[in-house]
């Protein structure tokens, strides 16, 4: 560590599952981690931000096994292949210093070895799991945890698990960690405290299922065979693995642990703040400093979710409005501790606002001005008016204070408006200055010269603050006015800037954009990137009589041709003899299980009756029946010796 730094400072996002379809939500915690690693680089620290993919667990073998591919290669190509983790991390320009996946070797090695420890120390015995399993969360759970016989986290149906497997004495450690999360401020916000103890210690803590023998993609057990390490033991203790615990890979765990924070979604609190602790606790390790755990980003009012349909394209925004204005968005617009609510009328309404007519109005007007009355620089030679001049001048010169406890509050939404408090007053003191006034009478130029002075002062600092936030923005406009100082110890007080500044104009750092015209184009991407889908399955429905099943109609049909949909990786377009004269034409979402050519001439069943309606603007007259296993759907396929226009009675 070099003798001006100010410290070591080691900060993470969860390290995330390998999802094949990311969206806004899943920059949301990282674009807030990056932005506090930047902020700590500014301040001067040496900074460790480590993000990463959770990659091992049986959802991951079970799609892996639907795409006929190993567990490695599906990861793989979701984290290195195109449009995958990297590339968005890479698009979103996060900062992280180490990027770590559960597959790596030496992580491998290090899960192994911590696992033998807890074993060999007793807090890790063999026994009998018998309960409920949430396998889209890889979360165990008790009866009386579950909410509507559901899992309390996502809502999803558990099932029954039974299996050999091996256990974590967490009760051991109720006491410890209960008091760690009520007297002190290791879990924030308070809220999240609040929910812990009351939903998960106060019931009792039962000790904790940290082995499965059902199936086979994970860290092997080294000592038994059969047995994988249950995902959150080998999730949790990356933290520590990629800073060299228990391998040889890294030697910079004396440098930067224990954390200095972990920044988590609320679903994951439970992980991070009873079981992470009680780990360590475990092995007399140290504990983090804190653990934040953020919000939700909801997509009109729902959390966002590929299986709910309202996935937001992280690549489609960017191209359309730029990264940095999607950073800023994320973080000026929702509380870091609190759910927020996404929509595309907010993020446009919030670039247009903020800043197109706020901060690049001010920035592009101001060195218009500067170039027109003075060309390459502002003379040395300017005249103050207090009574003009102070407001401003003592806002940007306390700016940075003001900012600074924000941001180590976490408290981002309100570390921008600090800093649009000034870009708004440096708005109005062009007004109150009327420079193009001043710029008609000569004598007037030393005042027109230190009021060109002050805005561009503002700016610098405003701009050296945005960084974090805003890095490419913060770098052009630092170019456009010279690249004057903007480290840390330059943006407290006023009056670094070189009074003669050479200020060089340029485009519009955000144009305006029209409201309508743009929602018009995201919803005609969206149509066209949106698979059409059959409807979620219901929940079971009431008992119905046996006259209203009788007006089903299920008739027996033969393919006569059957071909692809344009513009939809999921739809078929079948051509059936349903018995009548004329063929019959139904759509069904099948694509991704069956090849055109190899249902020509099947016999399948289709409900006949349903009322038409038009799919990717083609009409589909009725629907072929199919049975769902997981994520897989099968056509109900009849002998062909049934003829068609049979009726199932």
């Amino acid at each position: 560590m070099c003798n001006k730094c100010k410290g070591n400072f080691y900060i993470t996002t969860p390290i995330y599952y390998p999802s094949a379809k990311l969206h806004i939500g899943h920059s949301y915690c990282t674009v807030a981690t990056d932005a506090m690693a930047r902020f700590k680089r500014l301040q001067g620290y040496n900074v460790m931000f480590l993000t990463g993919t959770d990659e091992h667990g049986q959802k991951i073998e079970d799609k892996a096994k639907e795409a006929g591919v190993t567990p490695k290669q599906y990861v793989d190509n979701i984290v290195e292949g195109p449009g995958g983790v990297l590339d968005l991390w890479k698009l979103m320009n996060i900062s992280n210093d180490r990027f770590i996946r559960t597959t790596d070797d030496y992580h491998v090695e290090a899960i192994q070895k911590i696992f033998k420890k807890m074993y060999d120390n007793g807090d890790i015995y063999k026994g009998t799991y018998k309960g409920k399993y949430c396998k889209p969360c890889e979360s165990f759970w008790t009866e009386s945890q579950l909410i509507d016989g559901k899992c309390p986290d996502c809502g999803r149906e558990v099932q029954d698990a039974e299996e050999e497997a091996y256990f974590f004495r967490l009760s051991k450690y109720a006491d410890r960690v209960r008091d760690l999360l009520e007297n002190t401020d290791y879990l924030e916000p308070r809220s999240r405290v609040n929910e812990m103890v009351n939903n998960f210690i106060k019931p009792g803590l039962e000790d904790l299922c940290v082995s499965r023998t059902s199936f086979t993609w994970g860290v092997p057990v080294d000592f038994d065979p059969g047995h994988v390490v249950y995902v959150w033991i080998d999730a949790l203790f990356n933290y520590m693995t990629a800073l060299g615990f228990e391998n040889q890979a890294h030697n910079d765990l004396a440098e930067f642990w224990p954390a200095d924070v972990h920044f988590v979604g609320k679903e994951i609190v439970r992980f991070h703040s009873i079981i992470w602790p009680a780990m360590l606790m475990s092995l007399d390790l140290p504990l983090p400093k804190k653990v934040f755990g953020h919000g939700w980003l909801n997509f009109n009012g729902e959390k966002m979710s590929k299986s709910r349909g309202n996935v937001v394209d992280p690549y489609v925004l960017a191209e359309h409005f730029g990264v940095d204005a999607l950073r800023f968005f994320l973080l000026r617009t929702f509380p870091f501790g609190s759910d927020g609510n996404f929509t595309n009328e907010m993020l446009i309404s919030t670039i247009n606002v903020d800043l197109a007519n706020d901060l690049g109005n001010l920035v592009s007007r101001t060195i218009a001005m500067a170039q027109k009355y003075f060309g390459e620089h502002l003379p040395a030679e300017q005249l103050s008016n207090p009574e003009m001049d102070d407001e401003l001048v003592n806002l940007v010169a306390t700016l940075r204070d003001r900012y600074e406890e924000q941001m180590e509050h976490f408290a981002f939404q309100n570390a921008l408006a600090e800093i649009f408090k000034v870009i708004s007053r440096a708005n109005k003191y062009i007004d109150e200055n009327a420079p193009w006034a001043l710029a008609k009478d000569e004598a007037n130029k030393p005042r027109l010269a230190k009021v060109l002075y002050n805005l561009l002062e503002s700016i610098r600092v405003c701009a050296g603050l945005l960084l974090p936030f805003m890095p490419a923005t913060s770098e052009e406009i630092m170019k456009r006015l010279g690249n004057p100082a903007s480290d840390w110890d330059s943006l407290i007080g006023f009056g670094l800037l070189n009074p003669e500044v050479a200020a060089v104009a340029g485009p519009a750092l955000f144009p305006r954009i029209d409201m309508e015209k743009e929602l018009a184009v995201l919803e005609e991407l969206s149509a066209q990137a949106k698979e059409p889908e059959e409807d979620p399955l219901p929940e079971p429905l009431p008992e119905i009589t046996f006259d209203a099943f009788e007006k089903v109609e299920m008739t027996v049909v033969k393919v006569l041709a059957c071909e692809a949909v344009k513009k939809s990786k999921k739809l078929l377009k079948f051509t059936l003899n349903d018995g009548s004269k004329e063929p019959r034409q139904i759509l069904s979402g099948i694509a991704e299980f069956y090849k055109p050519e190899e249902l020509v001439g099947k016999t399948l069943v289709a409900v006949t009756n349903l009322a038409p309606r038009k799919m990717m603007g083609q009409i589909s007259s009725g629907m072929l029946l199919s049975a769902e296993r997981g994520e897989k759907l099968n056509l109900i396929m009849l002998d062909d010796s049934v003829p068609a226009g049979s009726r199932l009675v």
